[in-house]
């Protein structure tokens, strides 16, 4: 073989290789820049989660009302959503079908605790107490998922509680409302058992299982409002609120969260989960004009702070 033929072969060779670094480089490009995009979407879902006690806020029938219509809308949504995609896999809902049910019938009555917990109290405080319920379920994660509560999770818990501490001595000493503790406690509970129920769920797809739970607690909040306040009758100025807080808060919302949540690392998914309360604070302060005292400051702190060093661990 001669030295031009040598040459030629191996300018073919550099050129080759330049074509796999470029095809490489440009599917390493394509992943980060998709993977960016599940970020977003995630980050905008937590952003939009943030405004609901500013909708809330702004609407004028009951708690368990408001719960109904969202329920209803958003539910209606996803369900769409479900069949345009090919439908339900009633082999997997077969199989799990009590443990959605629980937690259909644990959403709808999260929703009404909290909802009623942002009118009793502020959104800023209800949200704080709210966010208490995933140090719950590492503090019983032995007894109910049989998870081993290391150390770390329960001073995670012990920070959580501290803030706990702050925030609800700090109503009883300025005498607001207890009952909206109370509430806002319940809510926390609810939201506990959501999330225990949800981490037994794990062959429904996440999208049917949001849709499913959606509809449970439409029916569980219509059951409760016949034998108790009835049907809601918005105003006219409650009505651009509901559809926001359905469409966008609900479906919207949701389908992004789920979107995100398959595709993004446990630990990511965990971190920017906090952007809810942190955004809700944020948002109540500036346009419902709350404000929180030194000492509540601190337990927000110790609350968001435990509750983060507890996931990420």
């Amino acid at each position: 073989m001669g030295n031009r033929e040598l040459q030629l072969i191996y300018a073919i060779y550099e050129e080759y290789g330049e074509v796999i670094k470029m095809n490489t480089h440009s599917k390493t490009n394509d992943r980060t820049e998709r993977i960016g995009i599940f970020y977003g979407i995630y980050v905008l879902a937590m952003l939009i989660f943030g405004t609901n006690g500013y909708l809330v806020a702004h609407i004028s029938i009951q708690s368990s009302q408001i719960v109904l219509l969202r329920t209803l809308i958003g539910g209606t949504l996803l369900t769409v959503l479900v069949f345009l995609r090919g439908g339900f896999d009633r082999e997997a809902i077969r199989a799990e079908w009590k443990t959605l049910i629980l937690g259909g019938m644990a959403l709808g009555l999260n929703w009404v605790a909290l909802f009623e917990a942002y009118r009793l109290l502020n959104v800023s405080l209800a949200t704080l107490i709210y966010y208490a319920g995933p140090m719950l379920v590492l503090l019983f994660s032995p007894l109910l998922l049989h998870e081993k509560l290391t150390a770390w999770k329960l001073g995670a818990v012990i920070v959580v509680a501290g803030g706990l501490v702050c925030i609800s001595g700090s109503i009883a000493l300025s005498g607001m409302n207890s009952v909206g503790l109370l509430t806002a406690a319940a809510s926390a509970l609810f939201y506990a058992s959501l999330i225990v129920f949800n981490k037994r769920i794990v062959r429904t797809p996440g999208l049917q299982t949001a849709g499913i739970e959606l509809d449970v607690a439409f029916v569980v909040v219509l059951i409760y409002l016949l034998l108790t306040a009835g049907l809601p009758h918005p105003v006219a100025a409650d009505l651009p609120y509901i559809a926001v807080i359905g469409l966008v808060n609900t479906g919207l919302a949701y389908l992004l969260y789920f979107s995100g949540l398959q595709k993004l690392p446990g630990q990511s998914v965990a971190l920017i989960s906090y952007i809810d309360p942190v955004s809700a604070l944020l948002f109540s302060a500036v346009l419902l004009h709350e404000v929180l005292t030194p000492v509540q400051l601190v337990g927000a702190v110790l609350i968001i702070g435990g509750a983060m060093l507890g996931e990420l661990r």
